[in-house]
Order: structure tokens, then C-alpha cells, then sequence
């Protein structure tokens, strides 16, 4: 079975040219949404400046209208599915990570996709596949359909904070001529630390153990907590959301970073000396998904959207606005020149073979995971 790191830079760029110029909405957008019309009422994710411009596209081609409503992390959103938003109609569809997918089934907030109505046939094969996508197929239904996928990896400052591929690494986050310029997301922080660690033997189980099996993770926790609170002074600021993370750079004084690629590329795009590089010891990535509400009202519409997300003109506008990476085939061919860059600037060598998916989190590994991370950020 072909797992996503097997895909080449060359092929994610120029992958499906020619079907960039073929026809970019599968039939049945044209047969069945085009005729509904409606709305699609969307729970995703906020900060992201351009994502009107692809609904206004969208509503153009399909007559559906997307009534958005942004939040900072999943959380949020998973704490707004339980005060209803999952079951009452209000909203249509949710944007989980495929890691996170398992949680929102345990809870019992989704329904599965028709896979007929989803344009599958327009997706990267590499996405259908792998441990990656088998996150999103439970009990052999599939509850999760990819959108972009990206990553949360070394973010520096050039000048102040110079790093290379080959030597940087997840520990230089806690150099210490760091001190009081780093910023990190709690519990990615904490990941990024025992990753590191791991890599340097200082563990007493393997890292991934950590999200099968509670003990194990309580022990390796417990060292990577010891590790980090030791660096706890270096941190100026601890970022949950976009905005939060490019904040860090733009006005709190940070130089060197664990954040998400969109946080640097829109930080390079404005002009900021923000560089992105793959740590030695692997990028960690993830897979955005589109998950359908098990109360939703618009269900032809939920199928019309991703249908056209899994188009080469969805997949590209999509993609652009949040600066990240897309899984349609042909998207490559609509890439944003900042985005191609970046692909090409921060995944070089043997990069791509190295990347560390996040893994299914299953509850007891949230709730442990955000102890941790509560413990490591208050003190």
C-alpha cells in the first residue's frame, strides 16, 4: 500500500496538468447541485483572509451559498458540535484534521459521506491510501474527505535565528540564545519535544506508543514534561490559532518557532525574513478533512462542495487561501507561486520520506494530552 510520503515534490506540482484543463466540476455538481441551489452552512476554520473568494466562486458555479463561521482551533469546534451544532442543523459540515477524525465519531456527531456524490476520482491517489487516509474510513464508512494538507515545522527568523536542512532540528526550538523568542503551540510543543528526544534516546518507550497505549504515554510524557520545563523561560509566547502565530513574529519580538507553514508563508509573502525548513528528524504534517454533520439539513449541497474542492479549480482555490497544499488532482497547475516555493524550499533532500503524520488521537490521549500541555504553559 502507497503511503503519502512516497510522492515526489515534482509530481505534487505538476501532477494532473492536463486535467487542469478539463472540465473542473464533476457531473454531479452540474445534475444534482446546480438544481438544488441552497446554502451550505460551514464550520471551519478562522484566519484565513481569502476563503470568501473561493465561496464566492463556488456559489457561482453551483448557485449554493456558504454561510462560514470561523474558529481558532478544534476544540472550539468540537465544544461547539456538543452544545448542539452537531445535531440541531444549524451547521452542515466540519473541517477536522484526519487525526482527529476517530474523536468526532466517538462522539457521535458524524454521518458518513456517499462516496458516489464526493468526486473521489478527483483526489491525488496518495490521499486514498496509507495510514493517512485510513484515519478517516472507520467501520468501513468513510466520515472524513481530504481538502489540503500542510504542516507545523521550524519557523525562523533569517537573520536572527538562521537555520539549514541537514542540521536543524526540533531541539534547537529550546537553545537556550533562544531564550524569551520562542513560540509554540502547547501540545504540538510538547510533540515536537518528545520527537526530539526520542531521536536522542532519552525516552523510555517509542514516541507514536504514546497514542496507544495510556501508560506509555504517561511515562513519556512525564520525561518530556521534565525536558521542557526546564526550557519553560525560553517560551515568549504560546500560540492556538493563525492569527496568534504570525502575531508572534509580526509584534512579540519571537525568532524561531514550531508553527504551521500557512503562518510562514503568509509572513513571507508580506516580506518578512521568515524562513520553513523540515527538521532532521522529520516535518510533522497533517490532513485537513471535510466531515459531514449528523443533523445536517443541506446534505446535497455538503456533496456539491466537496465535489468541487475535489476539482482542479476547487482544489487550487481552496489550497491558495489557506496556503497550504491540495489534494485534487490537477491543483498544482493553479498553485500560487509563494506556495510552489515554499513546497519546494522547505521539503529538499529526502525530506518528503521523513514526514511524521500526526496519529488517530483518541480521546483519553486529548484529554491527557491537554493536561500536559495546561501544566507546561501555566507554569
Amino acid at each position: 500500500m502507497t503511503d503519502f510520503s512516497t510522492v515526489s515534490r515534482r509530481r505534487l506540482l505538476k501532477a494532473g496538468a492536463a486535467a487542469a484543463a478539463v472540465g473542473v466540476a464533476a457531473p454531479w455538481i452540474m445534475r444534482s447541485a446546480m438544481a438544488s441551489s441552497g446554502v451550505l452552512n460551514f464550520m471551519g476554520w478562522a484566519g484565513y483572509d481569502d476563503l470568501p473568494k473561493v465561496f464566492a466562486a463556488f456559489e457561482k458555479k453551483t448557485g449554493i451559498k456558504v454561510n462560514f463561521t470561523g474558529f481558532g482551533n478544534q476544540d472550539e469546534m468540537l465544544a461547539a458540535a456538543k452544545a448542539g451544532g452537531a445535531s440541531n442543523g444549524s451547521f452542515d459540515i466540519v473541517e477536522p484534521t484526519a487525526d482527529r477524525v476517530s474523536n468526532w465519531v466517538e462522539n457521535d456527531y458524524l454521518q458518513p459521506w456517499d462516496d458516489k456524490k464526493a468526486n473521489l476520482d478527483g483526489v491525488e491517489p496518495a490521499f486514498l491510501q496509507g495510514g493517512a487516509a485510513a484515519q478517516a474510513v472507520i467501520g468501513g464508512k468513510r466520515y472524513g474527505l481530504t481538502s489540503v494538507w500542510g504542516s507545523e515545522s521550524l519557523t525562523f527568523n533569517t537573520k536572527e535565528a538562521p537555520l539549514a536542512f541537514g542540521t536543524a532540528s526540533l531541539m534547537d526550538l529550546f537553545d537556550d540564545k533562544y531564550a524569551g523568542k520562542l513560540t509554540l503551540r502547547g501540545h504540538s510543543g510538547l510533540v515536537a519535544a518528545g520527537r526530539a528526544l526520542e531521536a536522542a534516546g532519552r525516552l523510555p518507550h517509542k514516541f507514536n506508543d504514546s497514542f496507544v497505549d495510556e501508560a506509555k504515554m504517561t511515562a513519556n510524557y512525564d520525561e518530556i514534561l521534565k525536558c521542557v520545563l526546564a526550557k519553560r523561560k525560553n517560551v515568549a509566547q504560546f500560540w492556538s490559532n493563525e492569527n496568534e502565530a504570525q502575531g508572534a513574529f509580526r509584534t512579540n519580538g519571537c525568532v524561531i518557532g514550531m508553527c504551521w507553514d500557512t503562518s510562514a508563508s503568509a509572513l513571507m509573502k508580506e516580506g518578512f525574513p521568515i524562513g520553513y525548513i523540515a527538521p532532521k528528524e522529520g516535518t510533522v504534517c497533517w490532513l485537513q478533512n471535510f466531515s459531514i454533520f449528523k443533523g445536517a439539513k443541506n446534505v446535497d449541497q455538503a456533496h456539491a462542495w466537496v465535489s468541487w474542492i475535489n476539482s482542479p479549480e476547487g482544489g487550487a482555490a481552496y489550497g491558495n487561501a489557506f496556503g497550504a497544499f491540495s489534494t485534487s488532482k490537477g491543483a498544482g497547475a493553479g498553485m500560487d507561486a509563494n506556495q510552489r516555493k515554499l513546497l519546494e524550499t522547505a521539503f529538499p533532500g529526502d525530506a518528503l520520506s521523513k514526514i511524521w503524520w500526526w496519529p488517530v488521537q483518541p480521546s483519553w490521549f486529548i484529554t491527557k494530552r491537554t493536561e500536559y500541555a495546561k501544566r507546561f504553559m501555566s507554569a
